[in-house]
């Protein structure tokens, strides 16, 4: 086993504390990375404080993983000791549902393994996120981070670039589309990258005006403030599509009235309770909610490429492993521009 050291909370809602475990031995088809940095999810704080349920204790999050190969098993062909690689939300998969074989790894029907929170195939070796200064994975499940991307700055496009990538990427939104983006955070910072360099005419909807110039620099043609009534009924039926990436509980049947007949609102914000929706907004203009979650590692790859031509990265904060309270308590305020990153250097 290798020993491993790392970030934890020990139970719901415990402050963040060092802590140390093992990682499996590198087997053949394994990679060990050492990790450089890892972003902070807002997933991470759900799941810390156990707000979603089901969380596993001790936990250590992180699934926004940067780093480089310092080991390979036998079998690994795929990469090279130094070379710069990522991992994201997941960590394995069946391999052998319709989901895996098409590349749909994160929907697969016998539950992937999660990067942390999970349990590994073995069915009882609980698996440790990217809090920590190393990683084993099957090579599998590793993605190649282009050398033109900071790799602190490549580090969120794991979770919160995919996140956002993939709907619009599914959708087809691009040249002529009108795409309403739901928060400016996270999520909807790279949201407003990937629609711009699609084609999309942006549209930034945030309850804070002190965002507006952020939104026109991140790629939006318009931003709109959702503290002013009047945004909805100016906006009404202007829109092809809405991404939703708020993870608070908020009125989605306001944002469906946006869209035009055979619109498609799409969730990526994971709110802790349900949310208002009323049916009318949907059967009135034939509009669709859809959901999504992230995307297999055949298209995250096509993702990190596509950020690599179009220099897309994140906005980040970098923050030291002891800071990581803290930036939990700013993640709940908004207090971030965008993603917080933490540089593993400062776990000693």
């Amino acid at each position: 086993m290798l020993p491993t050291r790392g970030y934890a909370a020990m139970a719901a809602g415990s402050p963040m504390q060092p802590f140390n475990f093992s990682r499996r031995e590198v087997g053949p088809s394994d990679v060990r990375i050492q990790i450089q940095y890892c972003g902070i999810c807002h997933s991470d704080l759900h799941q810390v404080r156990d707000e979603w349920g089901g969380s596993r204790f001790p936990l250590v999050p992180g699934h926004e993983i940067v780093g480089t190969v310092n080991q390979m098993g036998s079998a690994v062909t795929a990469f090279a000791v130094g070379q710069r690689v990522g991992v994201g939300c997941f960590v394995d998969s069946c391999r052998e549902c319709s989901s895996c074989r098409n590349g749909l790894e994160q929907y697969c029907e016998a539950q992937c393994t999660w990067t942390y929170n999970s349990t590994e195939r073995d069915g009882h070796t609980p698996t440790y996120g990217g809090y920590s200064n190393q990683i084993v994975v099957d090579a599998r499940y590793v993605l190649r981070i282009p050398e033109r991307l900071p790799l602190e700055q490549a580090a969120p496009l794991l979770c919160a670039g995919i996140t956002t990538y993939s709907p619009l990427h599914h959708w087809n939104v691009g040249k002529g589309h009108r795409l309403g983006v739901v928060g400016l955070g996270g999520l909807g910072h790279m949201a407003i990258k990937f629609g711009a360099a699609f084609g999309a005419e942006v549209t930034a909807f945030s309850h804070s005006e002190h965002k507006r110039d952020d939104a026109k620099r991140l790629g939006a043609a318009a931003f709109a403030n959702t503290s002013t009534p009047e945004t909805f009924s100016k906006l009404n039926r202007y829109y092809d599509v809405i991404l939703d990436t708020v993870s608070a509980v908020h009125d989605y049947s306001a944002y469906l009235e946006l869209l035009k007949t055979d619109g498609t609102m799409i969730l990526v914000g994971a709110p802790d309770q349900p949310a208002p929706l009323s049916a009318f907004p949907l059967i009135m203009r034939r509009r669709r909610l859809a959901g999504s979650l992230i995307g297999g590692i055949r298209e995250t790859q096509e993702m990190l490429d596509f950020c690599a031509l179009h220099h897309i990265v994140s906005d980040v904060e970098v923050i030291a492993v002891q800071e990581i309270d803290a930036a939990y308590e700013r993640m709940l305020k908004g207090d971030v521009r965008y993603r917080f990153v933490i540089d593993l250097k400062s776990l000693t």
